[in-house]
């Protein structure tokens, strides 16, 4: 791991680099396929940051040639309708995958859906068939933000064999599924938590340190070991008191941890920057999969 301080793991320009690759592969794989792939996103209520998120994903989908199934209900639409509507999707042969965008509205049963999604359209990589995959180190469909994190420490040549990675967070999202994947790429992983004694002790042991808990700057200089890796998978959104104006922070305190660290990611421009890329590559995959062409 390099001694130079605050160099800069750029999700943005990484997510740049890959889409232009899946917009080219998705160009060759349609001309034998007969049609492009197809991605459904079902957003319930009006949580603005789900909005955002959802405005992104279809902006990505239109940039590299992914066709758009999806579907906006208010906030009081049943258990029993978002049930069938991912059956019909299940059974649509122009949709290869397919997410409900969390959170969900108070009173829905997220678990019941996400089973509902037929594994191999589960772009999300949420259903209990995916996570035993990984579990299991089989191909398939992978948690997209872990993937994002494991693909930009790949880009950036940092090696984890060996290496010790703390993970702060144990979100099925997040926190556990990247656990498994360090651990499958050879690191010693260590799991932390909102119970876990002396937790700045935990994290200065960290080669690795990856922040995923959603506290705003949580993470400060003082709690990271120097020359270690920060990855920030945090998004959190604070207002400015001099200006009025809200901007995106992440779990880590950038500006601090930046001066001891080797690697960091930024908040916006790193893990979240990745987490759109890895849901197109999963769905291109299932695309290519479903034709026997991965």
């Amino acid at each position: 791991m390099s001694t130079q301080t605050g160099q800069i793991l750029d999700g943005k320009a990484l997510a740049q680099k890959m889409q232009a690759a899946l917009q080219q592969q998705i160009s060759n794989l349609e001309a034998q396929i007969g049609r492009p792939p197809g991605l459904a996103v079902l957003m319930v209520g009006d949580n603005p940051a789900s909005a955002a998120y959802v405005g992104g994903k279809e902006k990505a989908c239109i940039k590299v040639g992914v066709r758009s199934f999806g579907q906006h209900f208010s906030a009081d639409v049943s258990q029993e309708k978002l049930t069938a509507v991912i059956h019909e999707l299940n059974a649509d042969d122009r949709v290869d995958g397919i997410l409900v965008q969390l959170p969900l509205p108070d009173g829905f049963d997220s678990v019941a859906l996400l089973h509902e999604i037929a594994p191999h359209k589960d772009v999300d990589g949420l259903h209990a068939l995916n996570l035993g995959r990984l579990v299991r180190g089989e191909p398939g469909l992978q948690s997209c933000t872990p993937g994002g994190v494991m693909r930009l420490l790949a880009e950036y040549q940092l090696d984890v064999r060996g290496k010790h990675a703390v993970v702060v967070g144990r979100s099925i999202l997040v926190g556990k599924p990247l656990a498994l994947m360090l651990l499958a790429a050879d690191a010693t992983v260590t799991i932390a938590h909102s119970r876990t004694p002396d937790l700045a002790t935990v994290c200065r042991q960290a080669d690795i340190l990856v922040a995923a808990v959603g506290r705003t700057q949580m993470v400060a200089a003082e709690m990271v070991k120097p020359g270690a890796v920060v990855i920030d998978v945090g998004i959190n959104r604070i207002e400015d008191a001099s200006t009025g104006k809200s901007r995106l922070v992440g779990d880590v305190d950038f500006d601090a941890v930046k001066e001891v660290a080797s690697w960091i990611t930024p908040v916006p421009g790193g893990v979240g920057a990745m987490t759109v890329t890895m849901l197109l590559e999963n769905t291109v995959w299932s695309y290519a999969n479903s034709h026997g062409l991965t």
